[in-house]
């Protein structure tokens, strides 16, 4: 009776704080860790990444890979998708409350699992595959053991990639659910700057972005000298937040403001769908973030940002700064543990009839964010469909030989803009092996995915830059790693080869043994192709193998060799 009542104080208790600090309501104690280990972050959710929100949390796995991944909760795997970027060999299980956990990066999987899919790779003859199990199919329980931890996919480093999505799919913030990671660090605050929002506003007497300089006070908070500005401005800061144990810079979990003591702004990251996490983009100052690497969040809503990470906004966050008033606007940065930030900054409204405008280029190309363009010269075409961009833009663009350049880089693209070239002067030989690049550091061309008609090639693209008609005639590189045409390797587990492509890259192969498929998994990180023997595919003394990789233009190159291993029989 008393483990009952308290209980139900325990429920009320979290009913009520989870009200008061607007946060979903969801399970507790209902996902237990993934890992037998504790738990130590190097990803927070939500955290800013490269066009997209961090959407679960990455697990530290002890700088090893193969540790136990155990399901958080009852119930099934709904998706298995193995890919050789993303999340690499990731495993979705769905859950009787309608939540659903991931598992990404991992090295393999459970004995009964990992036959399940190998089964089913081999008979589509492919290493790449995603799944849809029956509800009946894999059922697991909590804490029994789904996979092991791993390097795969996208990952910069062993780790776990772990998410909660609710009914929805849409990703939550895991540590909602009471997944406690210890932290007992405030966030750390790297810059803030102010912003002029249109042509009548000014912060310092310019209308240009302002770098303001934070000066710190002895209780870990911060204040500014006094600004003086006039007519709607915003202000951006750059933080990130250190967790315990480790000495990665994740992100912050909220983000409030206020003006003379009123809220005005909230940024939440309780919860987000993928199909709004692009917007980052415009959450973030973008252009500063490509020119020095550091991301600033804009605490002010531009129009046309949906995000829902918003929440509370009172006039898109932005003040009014009216000549002769003063403004105390505070700044309030915090973890989901509630370590916090402050920064407190005063302005003085006062208007200056001689400010330093902002350098506005025009061009021949502007383009409205939420109307269609297009253009086309000396056989080079774009086409920019609505609402590609976040806002208003005069465009850069030059029209040269066999070159476009487009724009600049610092500008970001929401939506895909085709660019196109006219090939009819080239031999049908010739256009065989041309593709779109973009030319990267030291103008080397990097591959767009073409669509090649004959007469013309499209590609879509989503990086403003300089694009090109660039050619590739190289086959693809085959190494053997662990063997030799001709060697004895009874004592291998693996085999393995190291492949590569120097320009297009490389877009499929296929490995035989004696003329039968053998999967090869591929880790692209380190150009490597893997068959293991425990496949029971290679049962034969002498093994005939033959690998054919084939780069992004169709360019091929074979490998053979004869190995020897001890036969099973």
């Amino acid at each position: 009776m008393y483990r009952l009542s308290m209980k139900i104080i325990h429920f009320l208790f979290l009913f009520f704080s989870l009200s008061v600090i607007a946060q979903p309501q969801v399970p507790q104690e209902y996902f237990d860790n993934p890992l037998n280990i504790p738990l130590v972050l190097s990803g927070t959710f939500g955290e800013l990444r490269s066009n997209h929100f961090h959407s679960g949390l990455d697990i530290k796995t002890q700088q090893r890979q193969g540790l136990d991944v155990l399901a958080a909760a009852n119930g099934y795997v709904s998706r298995i998708k193995i890919q050789h970027y993303g999340y690499g060999k990731a495993l979705y299980i769905q859950h009787p409350n309608g939540y659903t956990t991931v598992y990404g990066h991992l090295k393999n999987f459970s004995p009964e699992i990992e036959a399940y899919i190998k089964k089913r790779q081999y008979t589509n003859e492919t290493y790449e595959i995603e799944l849809f199990p029956e509800a009946g199919e894999l059922k697991v329980s909590q804490n029994q053991l789904i996979a092991f931890s791993g390097n795969t996919g996208g990952s910069g480093g062993p780790h776990l990639h772990f998410e909660i999505r609710d009914g929805n799919q849409r990703p939550m913030n895991p540590k909602l659910f009471g997944i406690e990671i210890k932290d007992s660090r405030p966030p750390l605050v790297n810059s803030l700057f102010a912003y002029p929002l249109d042509d009548e506003s000014h912060v310092n007497n310019s209308a240009k972005r302002q770098k303001v300089r934070l000066i710190p006070l002895q209780d870990g908070n911060f204040t500014t000298e006094k600004i003086e500005a006039c007519g709607n401005i915003g202000f951006g800061v750059s933080t990130v937040d250190q967790l315990d144990g480790a000495p990665n810079k994740n992100g912050i979990y909220k983000i409030k403001t206020s003006v003379n003591g009123d809220h005005i702004f909230n940024l939440n990251f309780n919860r987000f769908s993928f199909s709004e996490t692009r917007y980052l983009n415009q959450l973030i100052d973008y252009e500063y973030y490509i020119n020095h690497r550091s991301r600033v969040q804009k605490l002010f809503v531009e129009a046309g940002n949906p995000l829902s990470l918003f929440e509370n906004v009172v006039s898109e966050g932005k003040l009014e700064i009216k000549d002769s008033l003063d403004y105390n606007y505070n700044i309030t940065i915090t973890d989901f543990a509630g370590n916090k930030r402050i920064i407190r900054i005063p302005i003085s409204g006062k208007y200056s009839g001689n400010i330093q405008p902002k350098e506005k280029v025009k061009t021949d190309y502007f383009v409205s964010a939420n109307q269609a363009f297009s253009a086309e010269e000396n056989g080079i075409d774009f086409y920019i469909p609505k609402n590609s961009l976040y806002n208003d833009t005069y465009l850069d663009i030059e029209f040269k030989s066999d070159t476009l350049k487009f724009h600049h880089d610092d500008t970001p693209i929401h939506k895909n803009i085709t660019v196109g070239f006219d090939v009819s002067k080239y031999s049908e030989e010739d256009r065989e092996k041309m593709y779109i690049a973009r030319l990267g550091y030291g103008n080397k061309p990097l591959y767009n995915n073409t669509n090649k008609k004959a007469k013309r090639f499209t590609a879509k693209i989503r990086t403003f830059g300089q694009y090109t008609l660039a050619s590739d005639v190289t086959p693809p590189k085959i190494n053997p790693v662990n063997f030799n045409d001709g060697q004895w390797i009874s004592s291998n587990n693996t085999l393995k080869v190291k492949i590569s492509d120097d320009l297009s890259g490389i877009k499929n192969y296929r490995a035989v043994v004696n003329g039968k498929f053998i999967l090869m998994e591929y880790e692209y990180k380190n150009n490597t192709l893997t068959h293991d023997f425990n496949d029971g595919v290679v049962t034969d003394t002498e093994n005939n193998f033959k690998i054919i990789v084939t780069d992004n233009i169709g360019n091929s190159n074979t490998y053979e060799a004869t190995f020897f291993r001890k036969s099973d029989t």
